[in-house]
């Protein structure tokens, strides 16, 4: 998989990272489809080539399940297995997901909040991303890292919203950042467009050709 300039040199600073005994904080950003999974599962696989484990921490049950299915295809080929664990398991999926992570026998887990219940147990977490990280508060973020068993583990936070207390974070925190500018080889370029309330006629036109063409329109709304 080839791999944009912005990803490699993310990558050289995430293993520069990992190679120092001071734990990694660091904030990687970039919008929809600039390959920040990607350099997730590579730091989730390096973290599980050292023979300890790694959690991605999702804010939703779809995100999670996203996020298993890619980053599972990516570690297939370094015969790495990456386990689920949301609030949606059934009770077996669930008992079986806390077995191997106890045990060390699941070198990566994605999930939800689900990983952060008192319940859960790791055996040597070494790795703690945590996806849209705006979206978790410091405490919920600190019980994740504390279930790590040898010192603090490594943190790589992913966002593609900047708000407030990101940047603050950036400002008033020992927090490194990371930016992804460039969209992977072969992506579709996004492009945004405004209509005035009476030229909208053409815009559902366009939503129809969609529709007949198989193909979905998303329509927010405030309320």
């Amino acid at each position: 998989v080839s791999r944009t300039p912005d990803q490699v040199r993310t990558l050289d600073e995430i293993r520069d990272d990992l190679g120092r005994d001071v734990p990694m904080l660091r904030l990687v950003q970039g919008d929809v489809g600039s390959g920040k999974t990607a350099v997730a599962a590579w730091a989730l696989a390096a973290a599980a080539l050292d023979g300890r484990q790694a959690a991605l921490l999702a804010p939703t049950d779809l995100l999670a399940r996203q996020h298993h299915d890619v980053v599972g295809g990516l570690l297939l080929d370094l015969g790495i297995e990456v386990i689920l664990l949301t609030g949606s398991l059934g009770a077996k999926s669930r008992k079986s997901a806390y077995e191997a992570l106890a045990t060390g026998q699941a070198p990566v887990v994605v999930g939800t909040h689900a990983m952060i219940q008192e319940g859960v147990a790791f055996a040597d977490l070494a790795l703690a991303v945590v996806d849209e990280q705006h979206r978790f508060g410091v405490e919920q973020r600190g019980a994740l890292e504390a279930k790590a068993t040898r010192g603090a583990p490594h943190v790589l936070l992913m966002t593609a919203t900047p708000i407030p207390r990101t940047l603050g974070q950036v400002l008033y925190a020992d927090l490194d950042v990371s930016s992804l500018r460039t969209a992977p080889e072969g992506r579709i370029a996004i492009r945004t467009g405004i209509r005035r309330p009476e030229d909208l006629d053409g815009t559902w036109q366009r939503v129809r050709a969609e529709a007949a063409e198989g193909r979905r329109t998303f329509v927010v709304v405030p309320r």
